[in-house]
């Protein structure tokens, strides 16, 4: 007993003796390097590659494949945006940190390493998944520090080639492209055994030239790939991708052939990539048998396991429907398209903008809109697509405002073109339809009322009590209020309801008092007014006069004036929208349509020589033998004019002159030189010359500023909103409107006053067309005795054919009556005009509104003008007042400028106008 004791204790204490010596990492011999091998393989490395395994899962589980991309050879997330104070943007995952724990702790704690040799030959796995770990989670510079520490210091392990894939991978992650290519070329020709390692360095090689656009080098490296891997779900994605590739190349053939092998794979490939692989099988359009095709998309319809792909599938044939102009069954197939969407943005894109494009060609501008609205939330702001889409729609809303003109127009006057008798018969079918409609309208609301009154007494007799049943209305807590405004269905929260109810019941029972009894009282009370309002308006309409022919017919324009209106808006509308079509839409055969119709409807004839140069333009792309004719007959009819110089190419200096950016360069140039007059007439020829032009907003914007120049505020006004309407979409339109809102109601709140004036002013009327030789002479005159080698006075323009004669820098109004009594009474001036006085703030009010009249006749803003000397004799009384009166005139100063000068400015500097700003200040150049 002793013996077998001393024995078990001795094997015991040599058991833990050996334990405690395997354990060791510091010692180099049998047991320990196969004791931490054992221990790192089957217990840590083991639990780090099943957290590694769980996280790729969860990663794929994660990532949604955009197959109208070129897919990546691996799925793999978005790396994320860097957040502040990170130096990687990192993926957070659980399993994958886990796994990387597991990795540090294998090398931390089972690494064997003596003499510069690693003796645990599962370290380099380690490393391995620690490189992995880093990978996923988008640490790609340590995950490159693992797999370098392998190539570098385990030349001879097992898992050398698959760490040089890894590090390509993550090189190309890198975007090192170029070096990952060379590096996998030199290890793939080392592979000796053609297994799923040759698969996947191919697969990994391939990748690379997808993002270096070799595309023809990919599909070789590829199909390698698709060859030796032994993976169907590869097989599957390997060869989607190739089609993807010969589809890009123009190979339509042999892409046709890679989405049928995914086709072929049946069960065995993933379903989205068979899916994907019929709808691009249909838009390559190698199919010719239509009804093969409905029959083969109505399968996949009716498939159960298609369900979660029914937004794809619904678009394919919506397509085929589009394709072949069957626009209601293709709005339907999109429509249902969008009603089972799932996580493809850019399919219900396409949706949307398809319906939109429906929509456009189908004149429902309106309409086609809000899905373009629609498509461009779900497009990526940064992408061409979406800088097309949302210029398109901006003008759309010219369209959709000219295109509601034309159609509203053209109704008006093709029924005003009528005899009464035919109005009659028009109008007389539309009272019809419309109390059908009405009919119609009300059956429905019974019906639904009624239903709803059903479910209401079903649900209310659920709502019992103790004794007796409680009749509870539904009840919105969030909108309480709203019910009692007929907003619940509740029955008698619909007002029309209950008055339909009542005037039933009279129309059965007649009108009953409140009594006991009442079914059995045979006696029946007199209907009150309202009553009999209620029954006349539910029995016969007739009494209403919408429902009369009448009421529409005396509504119609009658005056020659009215009609012409109508006629040339009409008109206008036409030629704008031909011009649209055609240089924003580029659809030639909409805008011919249009400007073809308006020669026919005998438009101004502004209009007619734009229209026929666009139609001519139109015609070189669709019809040249019209286009040779259109260009005759405006040779022809016009020779003289700039079309026809540019057709016969006979543009000689004086006509390069008059191009619209010449053009408009002048036109600045008088405006900043204020020869304003002369511009506004000008402009009024322009503006009816270049219509249709581009630059004819800037032209109209231009005038608008030299129209307030010359007219004041008011007629500003007008025009700048004139501007704001008709070019609501162009830079010049939006700034009018913005200035409009903003500055507007600013400038017609100024008023006259004397608050605390900085300087006076002497004004004298003049007329523009006489110049006033003789005034401006002894002005000039007096300015030289008075102020040397000084200017103190200036012309400015106040109306299309008066100017001011001013006098600047007067200190104030005291002075000023002395300077117009001298100027009144001296001998060498004798000026009879009369003179206005007034401040600098009341002169910048006086050239914004224009309103001269308003300052004379207002006697507390204006000065006496009427100033007379007591006696032309020299008393010294006299004698003293003339000296004060010299003296105070000899002290003007030269007018500095006046920094409460109000400004009206738009910014009218593009590739057209000189670099300056369009301005209108109340007070014009000095001379």
């Amino acid at each position: 007993m002793n013996f077998k004791f001393k024995y078990i204790r001795c094997l015991f204490v040599g058991l833990v003796g050996l334990f405690f010596l395997c354990c060791s990492t510091k010692k180099d011999n049998f047991a320990t390097r196969n004791w931490q091998a054992l221990n790192t393989k089957y217990n840590v490395l083991f639990n780090g590659n099943e957290a590694l395994d769980k996280g790729v899962v969860d990663l794929n589980n994660q990532y949604n494949d955009n197959f109208w991309e070129i897919l990546p050879i691996e799925q793999q997330l978005p790396i994320p945006e860097k957040k502040e104070g990170e130096e990687e943007a990192v993926t957070k995952s659980p399993n994958f940190e886990l796994a990387e724990d597991k990795g540090i702790k294998a090398v931390q704690k089972r690494s064997i390493y003596i003499d510069g040799t690693e003796r645990n030959y599962q370290i380099d796995e380690s490393y391995l998944l620690l490189g992995k770990a880093r990978y996923y989670t988008n640490r790609f510079i340590p995950a490159l520090e693992a797999f370098n520490y392998i190539l570098y210091k385990y030349p001879t392990s097992s898992n050398i080639v698959e760490a040089k894939i890894w590090r390509e991978k993550t090189n190309i992650r890198l975007d090192n492209d170029e070096f990952a290519i060379k590096n996998l070329k030199t290890a793939i020709a080392e592979i000796k055994e053609k297994n799923q390692i040759y698969a996947d360095a191919n697969a990994i090689l391939a990748q690379a030239y997808i993002k270096i656009e070799q595309k023809d080098s990919a599909v070789l490296r590829l199909q390698n790939a698709l060859e030796f891997t032994k993976l169907t779900e590869e097989k599957a994605r390997y060869q989607f991708i190739l089609g993807q590739l010969h589809q890009a190349l123009n190979q339509n053939e042999k892409a046709f052939a890679n989405y049928q092998a995914i086709i072929d794979l049946k069960r065995k490939s993933p379903r989205q990539y068979i899916i994907q692989a019929q709808a691009r099988q249909a838009g390559l359009g190698l199919q010719k048998d239509s009804v093969q095709f409905l029959k083969t998309f109505n399968d996949l319809l009716e498939d159960r396991e298609n369900r979660p792909f029914l937004d794809v599938l619904h678009h394919q044939v919506a397509l085929f429907y589009d394709k072949n102009n069957n626009t209601k069954q293709a709005k339907k197939q999109y429509n249902l398209s969008l009603k089972n969407k799932k996580r493809d943005n850019y399919l219900e894109a396409s949706n949307y903008r398809n319906l939109a494009s429906i929509y456009f060609y189908e004149a429902k501008y309106s309409t086609a809109g809000k899905y373009y609205d629609s498509t461009l939330v779900k497009l990526n702001p940064k992408t061409k697509e979406h800088l097309a889409i949302k210029k398109k729609r901006e003008n759309l809303d010219d369209v959709i405002k000219y295109e509601a003109l034309a159609s509203r127009n053209d109704s008006i006057l093709s029924i005003v073109a009528m005899n009464e008798l035919q109005k009659n018969e028009y109008f007389e079918k539309f009272v019809a339809k419309l109390k059908t409609d009405e009919a119609k309208e009300k059956q429905r609301a019974e019906k639904t009322n009624t239903k709803d009154t059903n479910q209401t007494i079903a649900a209310n007799q659920q709502n019992t009590t103790i004794g007796r049943k409680a009749i509870m209305p539904p009840f919105d807590k969030n909108n309480s209020s709203d019910n009692l405004n007929g907003a619940s269905n509740f029955y008698f929260y619909n007002a029309q309801t209950v008055a339909f109810g009542k005037t039933e019941f009279i129309k059965n029972w007649g009108a009953r008092g409140l009594k006991p009894n009442w079914r059995l009282n045979a006696e029946t009370e007199k209907p009150n007014e309202n009553e009999i309002a209620a029954k006349d308006n539910i029995a016969g309409q007739t009494a209403d006069p919408k429902y009369t022919a009448d009421f529409y017919i005396k509504q119609l324009p009658s005056k020659q004036t009215e009609i012409a209106a109508l006629e040339k808006d009409r008109n206008f509308a036409y030629y704008q929208l031909g011009v649209i079509y055609k240089e924003k839409f580029k659809e030639f055969y909409l805008a011919k349509d249009k400007l073809e119709a308006l020669l026919t409807k005998n438009p101004e004839e502004r209009l007619i020589l734009p229209s026929m140069y666009n139609l001519y333009k139109i015609y070189e792309i669709i019809d040249a033998n019209k286009a040779i004719a259109m260009k005759n007959e405006i040779t022809a009819r016009y020779p003289n004019s700039r079309y026809a110089q540019i057709l016969n190419g006979t543009n000689n200096n004086e006509t390069s002159a008059q191009a619209p950016e010449v053009a408009y360069r002048n036109f600045f140039e008088k405006y900043t030189n204020q020869d304003y007059r002369t511009l506004l007439a000008d402009l009024e020829t322009a503006v009816n010359q270049y219509s249709g032009e581009e630059i004819i907003a800037k032209m109209e914007l231009l005038k608008a500023n030299t129209i307030g120049k010359i007219k004041g505020l008011e007629a500003f006004k007008k025009a700048l909103n004139y501007v704001a309407l008709t070019y609501p979409n162009t830079a010049e339109g939006k700034k009018s409107e913005i200035f409009l809102a903003n500055d507007i109601p600013q400038m017609e709140s100024l008023q006259f006053n004397n608050e605390k004036p900085i300087s006076w002013k002497i004004l004298y009327k003049v007329k523009s067309s006489d110049g006033s030789k003789s005034l401006i002479e002894k002005i000039t005159k007096f300015s030289n005795d008075r102020s040397p080698n000084k200017s103190i006075f200036s012309i400015d323009l106040f109306t299309i054919d008066e100017n001011f004669v001013v006098l600047h820098g007067l200190k104030d109004e005291e002075q000023a009556k002395g300077v117009v009594t001298i100027l009144k009474e001296y001998k060498d001036y004798k000026i009879d005009n009369s003179a206005i006085i007034i401040n600098n703030y009341n002169y910048k009010v006086l050239q914004i509104k224009k309103n001269l009249e308003e300052y004379i006749t207002n006697p507390s803003k204006v000065a006496q003008t009427n100033i007379t000397v007591k006696s032309q004799t020299d008393t010294p009384e006299n004698t003293a007042v003339q000296k004060n009166i010299e003296q105070a005139a000899q002290t003007i100063e030269k007018p500095k400028q006046d920094i409460s000068k109000q400004q009206i400015e738009f910014d009218a500097t593009s590739k057209f106008a000189p670099p300056e700003t369009i301005e209108i200040s109340n007070e014009p150049k000095k001379q």
